[in-house]
């Protein structure tokens, strides 16, 4: 095997289990809502919104002939699938939620639909799937920036989680690696953010060290 392939293969195998093990971080969300018969302390619109994304760059896969990308994003859609239906199962009030899948998902449809139906020609087809996965995946790394500005005021990290910070990063730098390899900038750009966005979670954690809020927290009980 030539040195190159040697080189895909590892970036490709990386891609999978990285991204994979950051999918996985919901399962704790999903034993949460079993033990407890409850939705408290668990965001839906990111389960949502991940499911989303996945769906997108499921077709971005399969028109662009990727195994990779189909693997890894069927795997991810159908888990976020599964957070999403427990999460419906044991919400009471399912009306809101209902109303936001409905929208998104008919979004995604109609994209899909204009995209398969309205551009025959493959090439600008692949490249205008690739441009709306790659705005869709930016603006959801750069989405949680309001949380990053709530841990900046209240000098607390225990609303982020260090284990999914670290899944995002090796996550996001293999798939720029993977991309860049491929010479693919719409896999490449929309994983940079999640670089920058992960290591400025990396600086809260050490600036901010969780352990010390716990500290905090046992003096207010005293």
């Amino acid at each position: 095997m030539e040195p190159g392939a040697v080189v895909d293969s590892l970036l490709s195998g990386a891609c999978v289990l990285f991204t994979l093990g950051m999918f996985s971080t919901g399962l704790s969300d999903l034993r949460h809502m079993r033990v407890t018969r409850s939705v408290d302390n668990v965001q839906f619109l990111p389960f949502l919104t991940t499911d989303v994304n996945n769906l997108s760059w499921l077709s971005y896969g399969v028109l662009k002939g990727d195994g990779t990308l189909i693997v890894v994003n069927a795997v991810g859609a159908v888990l976020q699938t599964l957070y999403i239906l427990v999460y419906l199962h044991y919400c009471p009030r399912k009306q809101t939620l209902l109303l936001q899948t409905a929208t998104l998902l008919g979004v995604l449809l109609m994209g899909c639909g204009y995209f398969w139906l309205m551009v025959p020609d493959p090439a600008s087809r692949l490249q205008q799937l690739g441009l709306f996965c790659s705005v869709f995946t930016i603006s959801m790394y750069f989405s949680p920036l309001t949380d990053l500005a709530n841990v900046i005021k209240t000098q607390s990290t225990q609303r982020l989680s260090y284990s999914l910070t670290i899944a995002t990063l090796l996550t996001s730098a293999s798939w720029t690696l993977y991309g860049f390899r491929l010479r693919d900038p719409y896999i490449t750009v929309p994983n940079l953010p999640g670089i920058f966005t992960s290591v400025i979670r990396l600086w809260l954690f050490w600036k901010y060290p969780q352990e010390k809020d716990k500290q905090h927290y046992r003096l207010l009980q005293t």
